[in-house]
């Protein structure tokens, strides 16, 4: 079953984001080759971040090879891993908990060591071409507060419709709004071209989200913008694909500029032939301390966590 954009009239937070909540999060990646690799490196982004809204009760990980922790030029925790000699698949689990608070209204109480105008840098994939101005212009004022983010999210998601299979990681915002279709990683793209074409510096958040009364939980796609208004100044996470501020079923991995610098899986392998990949995500809240998971990564991931929102937040390893 795959997770469909929510439908809410909400113009606040998304349903259930009332008070605090402890999420229990499973994510499995499996690739499997044809043939042995000789080398395999991939970068993982798979540790939330600590962020006054979001605590770590419990996170672990599991993977073949040698992973090395470091901070990448976001503030992202991240783990290069390692795989040399010849192998036929690579497993990445990882499980815990994570608590989060309601941020009001979408707002992030810490700004960042960053400036934002590091947010204000256009990529290839959220680059504005003349059509996407004009549609910013259309849509978005230049001094914009947080109802007008809302407003943006509404316009996207009528001019590029959830639709799965239509854009891949590589696909760019111009890509996703010319041909009318896309997923949240393309909603995320677009919207920050949007704000980067009136002057409005915005960055991506990859993550996980709280399915509610769906059946899977997913990893998904977001955005962060930096407003003045008289009561705030700071950033403003908006779920683009389901038209609402995030809140405490939002679990943030990772910020950047776009997909490429928040994907949490993103490599390189030598050898391999074809590659098949599998992904599982379950992501639920936890009602009492008897629902906390045990501490570990499963041995494996439960199967009827189906993969979802696969195809915008994860790709496999590029050929080297």
């Amino acid at each position: 079953m795959q997770l469909s954009p929510m439908q809410t009239g909400s113009t606040q937070a998304g349903p259930g984001q009332a008070g605090p909540k402890r999420l229990a999060i499973r994510h499995e990646t499996l690739y499997s080759y044809s043939a042995p690799l000789v080398y395999a490196i991939q970068q993982l982004r798979l540790t939330p971040r600590l962020e006054p809204h979001q605590s770590i009760v419990s996170w672990d990980m599991a993977c073949n090879g040698e992973r090395h922790a470091f901070v990448d030029a976001y503030d992202n925790e991240s783990h290069m891993l390692t795989i040399n000699g010849r192998h036929d698949h690579i497993r990445i689990e990882v499980a815990g908990t994570v608590e989060m608070q309601p941020l009001f209204l979408g707002r992030l109480e810490n700004g960042g060591a960053l400036s934002p105008l590091v947010f204000n840098v256009p990529t290839r994939l959220t680059q504005a071409d003349p059509t996407i101005a004009a549609f910013a212009a259309t849509h978005l004022d230049p001094q914009a507060d947080s109802n007008d983010l809302l407003a943006l999210a509404a316009a996207i998601r009528a001019g590029v419709v959830y639709e799965s299979g239509i854009t891949t990681v590589r696909s760019s915002a111009a890509e996703a709004l010319q041909l009318g279709a896309g997923v949240c990683q393309d909603h995320a793209h677009l919207f920050i071209a949007c704000c980067h074409a009136q002057g409005i510096p915005a960055r991506y958040v990859s993550g996980y989200i709280d399915p509610g009364t769906a059946e899977h939980g997913a990893s998904h796609a977001w955005v962060d913008a930096w407003i003045s208004q008289p009561d705030f100044q700071g950033w403003v996470s908006v779920d683009v694909t389901h038209g609402y501020f995030a809140s405490a079923s939002h679990c943030r991995l990772a910020i950047g500029r776009d997909y490429e610098s928040a994907a949490p899986i993103k490599g390189a392998r030598r050898g391999g032939g074809e590659e098949l990949l599998k992904v599982a995500v379950h992501v639920a809240p936890i009602k009492s301390e008897a629902e906390a998971p045990a501490a570990g990564v499963p041995a494996s991931a439960p199967k009827d966590s189906a993969p979802t929102f696969q195809n915008q937040q994860q790709n496999g390893a590029n050929q080297a």
